[in-house]
């Protein structure tokens, strides 16, 4: 009784430390050093804010893409992982997809559309501009004069517009071959006196993300200020007319989505001033640096980067590697971060050697279960020896009934006279739940993931099993909801879960045998609304864990018979 008591309180002390404590320390304390990061709550700096000019989307102007995209020159990108244009008009960056990922795993599903101009619905755009008094600046609706008919890797694109003072603005535009935008502003003065001017860059887009904002990952707005990523910022805070501000030295501001990104990252060691704002449903990021006096006859410049694309850790890493602090931490990977990349780089060279994910979950699975095989084997000798001794607890438990003090005494004789050791089980199972934990992360989070099939009719591993017997395996018209479209993987969960505690001692007290025994099909609903590769390695692990309960068993007939 004492050994399954011990069971239940590790699986729930398991499940307070890595979801309570996960839910508190990313929330409440994002990170273990004192913030330097300067915030103000107020008034946004001077910059314009695009959502209120005329060439952009209101709910009743929206139009269809198509044509939005006609009013306005444009320059097209290409890349070999981005397709779009840029707009002449206001110089922005406001027509991109990512010809690399698909809406859905249809064939003819269209490529992810991550930026839309304003007047178009889920209006999302990049801009670059200049703020100051007493001078013309260019706008949202100024016409720029490029230098080329393409911006491509190696081949940028400039833009130069001069105001009538002869003050002349350049936006030089460079794309890498991956997902980064280099932006360089410069300011020549052609003119008799000194001009005050200063750069801003800003990303704006309609309405909040399209995917869910948990506890577990954080989708909205996002940045890292001095060294600290900020996840504390939702699209519900801007919407109450929250204005926060961050002063930093270097650093990243943007908006995430749960596989998507848009950011702006300031030079290294550039001071500068961050910050968000929202207004009728339209949320803007900004970044911009101190106000650069230019002298007649000279030239001033900033540069800055704008990162659109997908989470691709690879990608977010060479980033960071490239100046950009913790780049990589646009993805919500919490405080166990150094525990789930291991499990990441593991599954994801799995996955470039076998081809195949589901085939890496099960190798990945192999190897935990191979780790931890010592363990396990001493867990399992515990439970059965715990098995052989269950007549003499019965008879100390009816002999002492009426005097527990007594009961634990001779109990604790009873372990130590049959060398037995009733916490000895819950050992693995505090191993195994952070590498559960951790695999449930990498495949929630994680891009390199996404759409990934395994076989027959598992075509997509980031998502919940799509066959289930509920609707007769597809066959009549409706899709259950949550738990209760029960996959075929989850139901095989359920089974093999059942004939796993089948081989561990009974329980001698009824309350206890009740919940063991309807454990299984409890977590067999729990499960189904998960992701299918994370069923596939459970699953696999509780085949392994009933084949090396066997064996064990086979090696010593006497811990597998069941008490008389």
């Amino acid at each position: 009784m004492d050994n399954q008591r011990n069971l239940i309180l590790a699986v729930i002390l398991s499940a307070l430390v890595l979801l309570g404590w996960t839910f508190i320390g990313d929330r409440y304390f994002p990170t273990a050093q004192p913030p330097s990061t300067k915030i103000e709550k107020g008034k946004p700096v001077a910059i314009p804010d695009p959502s209120a000019s005329p060439g952009a989307s209101t709910p009743a102007a929206l139009r269809d893409r198509t044509i939005v995209l006609r009013e306005s020159p444009r320059i097209p990108i290409r890349t070999p992982l981005l397709a779009g244009s840029v707009n002449l008009k206001g110089a922005r960056i406001d027509d991109l997809t990512l010809t690399k990922y698909r809406e859905t795993i249809a064939k003819n599903a269209p490529p992810i559309r991550l930026l839309s101009p304003g007047g178009s619905a889920d209006a999302y755009f990049a801009q670059i501009g200049w703020s100051g008094d007493n001078v013309a600046l260019p706008g949202p609706d100024t016409l720029w004069t490029p230098n080329g008919t393409e911006l491509a890797p190696g081949k940028p694109l400039t833009l130069n517009w001069t105001n009538p003072s002869g003050l002349r603005f350049t936006i030089k535009l460079s794309v890498d071959d991956r997902y980064m935008f280099t932006i360089e502003q410069g300011v020549a003065n052609a003119g008799a006196a000194p001009v005050a001017v200063r750069p801003y860059a800003l990303i704006n887009r309609a309405g909040h993300s399209k995917d869910p904002d948990t506890w577990t990952n954080h989708v909205g707005p996002i940045g890292t200020f001095d060294g600290i990523t900020k996840y504390d910022v939702n699209f519900s805070d801007l919407d109450e007319g929250e204005a926060p501000r961050y002063k930093s030295t270097g650093g990243w501001i943007g908006f995430g989505d749960h596989y998507w990104l848009t950011a702006l990252a300031a030079q290294p060691g550039k001071a500068i001033e961050a910050g968000y704002r929202g207004q009728d449903s339209r949320y803007q990021a900004d970044v911009t640096t101190a106000p650069a006096i230019v002298p007649p006859g000279r030239v001033a410049g900033t540069t800055t980067r704008f990162f659109a694309g997908a989470k691709e850790v690879g990608v977010l890493e060479h980033y960071e590697a490239q100046g950009i602090a913790r780049f990589d931490r646009a993805i919500d990977w919490g405080w166990f971060v150094w525990f789930e990349k291991p499990i990441f780089y593991l599954l994801d060279w799995l996955f470039r050697m076998a081809g195949n994910f589901g085939v890496a979950i099960i190798l990945l699975t192999i190897i935990v279960r191979g780790l931890m095989f010592p363990v396990a084997q001493k867990q399992f000798r515990s439970m059965a020896g715990m098995r052989v001794v269950q007549p003499k607890m019965k008879a100390l438990q009816e002999k002492y009934k009426d005097d527990k003090p007594r009961l634990q005494q001779e109990m604790l004789k009873l372990y130590q006279e049959e060398k037995v050791n009733p916490l000895a089980g819950c050992l693995p199972i505090f191993l195994q739940a952070p590498i559960f934990y951790a695999l449930y992360k990498v495949l929630m989070l994680t891009i390199e993931m996404r759409h990934q099939p395994f076989i027959l009719w598992l075509k997509d591993l980031s998502a919940p099993d799509p066959m289930t017997p509920v609707n007769l395996f597809g066959l009549l018209p409706f899709d259950p909801p949550g738990f209760l479209h029960l996959g075929v993987l989850a139901i095989l969960l359920g089974i093999t879960m059942y004939f796993q505690f089948k081989l561990n001692p009974t329980p001698m007290d009824d309350a206890q045998k009740q919940v063991f025994a309807i454990m299984p099909w409890v977590f067999m609903f729990i499960m189904a609304p998960f992701a299918a590769g994370l069923q596939l390695y459970w699953v696999v692990s509780n085949l392994l864990t009933i084949a090396q309960q066997k064996w064990l068993y086979s090696r010593h007939p006497v811990l597998g018979e069941k008490p008389a």
